[in-house]
């Protein structure tokens, strides 16, 4: 079964990204050398990301120029990006631009993913479109020690307490690991 996971860096006061959509904020806080990102990204077999969140890393990598950067960070696992308009895509990468409801492509991603997880890499909105498909099963923050005054916000959705349970929180260097599963009510 495919386990979907949202899985972010955010602020203390619950942002992803700042109001120009960049994670400037992010690369100034020490990133631990002992962390649990390799091991959770050994267990992904497709990546799942917003336009916002794409256009931010072809630019920020260069990926015009340096479409190996794009495997130096996410190897050659099969990318989903949902978007309305046409986005450039490197030539030699597996990034499948998307169309429409999560669930018009759920199918399609989770036979991509094969038998490791779907990590939904950004942004918040499309994290919160997984939850209304009833497809997102865990949600893992590493809260940094930042506070943005505005910003693009981690989940823009209503979850009330009962559908996230709390699994594990640990300190990683200076961010803490915050990791829930997903609850839907039963019918």
């Amino acid at each position: 079964m495919t386990n979907v996971i949202y899985n972010t860096a955010t602020t203390l006061s619950g942002f992803i990204a700042d109001d120009d959509n960049s994670l400037d904020w992010l690369f100034v806080v020490e990133q631990p050398e002992d962390n649990s990102f390799g091991p959770f990204l050994e267990g992904v077999g497709a990546l799942v990301m917003g336009s916002t969140t794409y256009e931010w890393v072809y630019t920020h990598e260069g990926l015009d120029e340096h479409p190996e950067k794009w495997r130096d960070s996410y190897a050659e696992r099969p990318a989903f990006v949902f978007t309305t308009r046409e986005l450039p895509v490197p030539d030699g990468l597996d990034i499948r631009l998307v169309q429409g409801a999560v669930s018009d492509h759920f199918g399609e991603i989770a036979e991509a993913a094969g038998d490791g997880d779907v990590w939904v890499v950004g942004g918040g909105d499309l994290a919160g479109q997984f939850y209304e498909a009833g497809q997102l099963d865990e949600i893992r923050l590493s809260i940094a020690p930042v506070t943005l005054e505005s910003g693009a916000p981690v989940l823009p959705r209503r979850i009330e307490a009962d559908a996230l349970h709390l699994k594990s929180a640990h300190v990683e260097g200076q961010f803490v690991h915050a990791h829930y599963e997903v609850r839907y009510p039963r019918p």
